[in-house]
């Protein structure tokens, strides 16, 4: 599944008491995708199973927030984000999510759980998407992919805990 997927600049929407669920490996690859998870990204369950996550990931995503979320959850904890995602026809939708290490009997990391419900409105205009533009436009104004990815993520951290909170209790400020 490696066809380029161009953003329409559409918005879709999922009802606020539906969740969208999906588990990966170690790796990120898909090994669980409910039906409002394959609805909204617009593939069968047949077709993503396997597959990279990052499968829905849109374009407008800083990988700042994507590290974070790395960082936490492969380290064993969880973690709260906003994202954007794609869908198979372009569109793209907003999400809550609280990713969570799996962990098999032996207290290892062995995958990964994402529930996904609606995001707040006003959090997302009010902080998220010009936040997420800054974040978008320091990475891009550097040559070198890891220098950026490196300046976009201190900016991340920085504005997070400039209020002497953590990563976790900003976001639930927004």
């Amino acid at each position: 599944m490696t066809t380029k997927i161009i953003p329409t600049q559409r918005e879709t929407f999922f009802d606020a008491d539906t969740f969208i669920v999906s588990k990966t490996d170690l790796k990120g690859r898909l090994t669980y995708a409910n039906k409002t998870f394959c609805d909204m990204a617009g593939y069968t369950e047949k077709e993503i199973l396997g597959q990279p996550h990052s499968l829905i990931r849109h374009p407008d995503m800083p990988r700042a927030v994507f590290k974070l979320l790395w960082d936490s959850i492969q380290d064993g904890r969880e973690v709260f984000a906003y994202v954007k995602n794609m869908a198979r026809n372009g569109d793209h939708y907003w999400v809550f999510a609280h990713v969570t290490p799996s962990f098999d009997r032996n207290q290892k990391v062995c995958g990964f759980h994402s529930n996904r419900r609606v995001p707040k409105r006003s959090a997302l205009e009010r902080a998220i998407i010009p936040f997420y533009a800054d974040l978008m436009r320091i990475e891009a104004s550097y040559r070198n992919a890891k220098e950026g990815l490196a300046a976009s993520y201190q900016h991340l951290m920085k504005t997070a805990t400039a209020s002497k909170t953590s990563y976790d209790e900003f976001v639930f400020s927004l």
